[in-house]
């Protein structure tokens, strides 16, 4: 206890910058494992509905391969080669989870300890890269998709929270972190397949991914005093861990009265009046997240799969897998870009995303667009809009909301985007089957 009273009293420059960098980086490696399975999900969407139409044709199509996709469909006549489900419907199966999650387990998730959290996450997403992997059935293959889609929501609300007790610059690398990602998980499984490494293989190779995630919680961050952590039943350590909390609280709650970043809840839980009016005010930020979120995934999910070509060089599958890389680095490109320049007018995203929205739309009815070049360069646009809303709307959200309800609403606003995707997978599947009985 003294030593850290001598470190409070004269701190070191040198080793705060390098516990900054240290948490920065590792709240980007969170960022980037906890959305890594949610987006391999994604990027395997056309590859398990390619699946359940072999099972159905070929009786030994699961004995030879886990999720093989041939190139083209030609069980239909359709123009647009579909599939016999959409892609919305893994979607479904991968956002379903994370909406009840993050609806939910704000109010009661502060009773458990960040780092049961953490092991959690790394669990449920390890189980789905292996369930996924050697499953037989599609009911085996969807239930690895719900999988990750519960590892990945309790984990973005929880990394969410967990930013308020650390530097406001964190978000930024958690930001930043969750579109690597995209790009790491999109370009990893679109790469390897296309190297001729199996699905089952490639899915296997990434279960470093969860490790990493656990190992960088618990060995990389610094950790701060106020941060809750796991509790003992040794009556020596609790005598001396009550001691240690109360004068590390004491300290805390002094800095508190100029500092706006400490983390310190010493008030006790918030109540149900407060959480309401945190509620309230969040809309502003919800709201326009939630329409960008509708847009984009609207356009992935219920649009990607009919901007086809057949005279392109690349197959449907190959065309597919691109549009979500290339998507991926886009918003792998504007969740880095805290550090450049911030944007409060966050409806800007929202108006310009559905813009793009519209244009696809037209794109896919009347099939104007003359090469996939083209479509590729929107879906990069697409993807620069999508990045750019999240990171700015938790930057403000960690900048404009009172200390005392900061680590609620945090966890709280994540619900916005994933509200805005479950609403475009309703609307993606009737516009699949729509377009595809032309």
């Amino acid at each position: 206890m003294e030593q850290t009273n001598s470190v409070n009293a004269d701190p070191d420059p040198t080793s705060e910058s390098c516990t900054k960098r240290r948490n920065w980086t590792g709240f980007w490696v969170l960022g980037l494992c906890n959305n890594f399975a949610y987006v391999v999900m994604l990027s395997t969407a056309h590859d398990i509905l390619k699946k359940q139409e072999n099972q159905n044709s070929t009786a030994f199509a699961t004995v030879t391969s886990t999720l093989d996709l041939q190139a083209g469909n030609s069980s239909n006549t359709s123009i647009y080669d579909c599939n016999p489900t959409s892609t919305a419907a893994v979607l479904l199966a991968d956002i379903l989870p994370t909406l009840f999650i993050k609806m939910f387990a704000p109010f009661v998730i502060h009773k458990f300890p960040y780092g049961f959290r953490i092991l959690f996450c790394g669990l449920t997403a390890a189980a789905s890269f292996l369930v996924v992997s050697f499953s037989s059935t599609l009911w085996m293959s969807f239930l690895g998709v719900i999988l990750a889609s519960i590892s990945s929501g309790l984990g973005e609300l929880s990394f969410l929270a967990l930013t308020v007790y650390y530097s406001r610059d964190v978000v930024g690398g958690w930001g930043s972190g969750t579109g690597a990602a995209g790009v790491t998980g999109a370009l990893m499984y679109s790469g390897l397949t296309q190297l001729g490494l199996t699905p089952r293989l490639t899915l296997l190779i990434m279960l470093i991914i969860p490790a990493a995630m656990v190992l960088n919680y618990f060995f990389l961050l610094v950790h701060p005093p106020s941060l809750p952590q796991w509790r003992t039943k040794d009556p020596r350590c609790t005598v001396l861990c009550s001691e240690e909390t109360q004068g590390l609280m004491a300290e805390e709650e002094d800095e508190d009265k100029s500092s706006p970043r400490t983390g310190v809840r010493a008030r006790g839980p918030l109540t149900c009046t407060e959480k309401v009016q945190v509620m309230k005010g969040l809309l502003k930020f919800v709201l326009p997240l939630g329409l960008v979120y509708f847009a984009e995934y609207f356009i992935n999910q219920g649009l990607m799969e009919l901007l086809y070509f057949p005279d392109f060089f690349l197959s449907h599958a190959e065309q597919y897998r691109w549009y979500q890389t290339l998507y991926q680095v886009g918003v792998f490109i504007s969740r880095s870009s805290l550090c450049c320049f911030k944007v409060r007018k966050l409806w800007v995203f929202a108006a310009l995303q559905f813009l793009n929205t519209v244009l696809l739309m037209f794109a896919v009815w009347f099939r104007f667009m003359p090469s996939a070049w083209i479509v590729f360069v929107i879906i990069l646009y697409e993807g620069l809009l999508g990045g750019g809303a999240y990171v700015n709307t938790f930057y403000f959200i960690s900048k404009e909301t009172e200390e005392r309800h900061r680590e609620f609403a945090m966890a709280l606003a994540s619900v916005g985007d994933t509200m805005g995707i479950c609403l475009s997978t309703a609307l993606s599947f009737p516009v699949h089957n729509y377009f595809c009985t032309f």
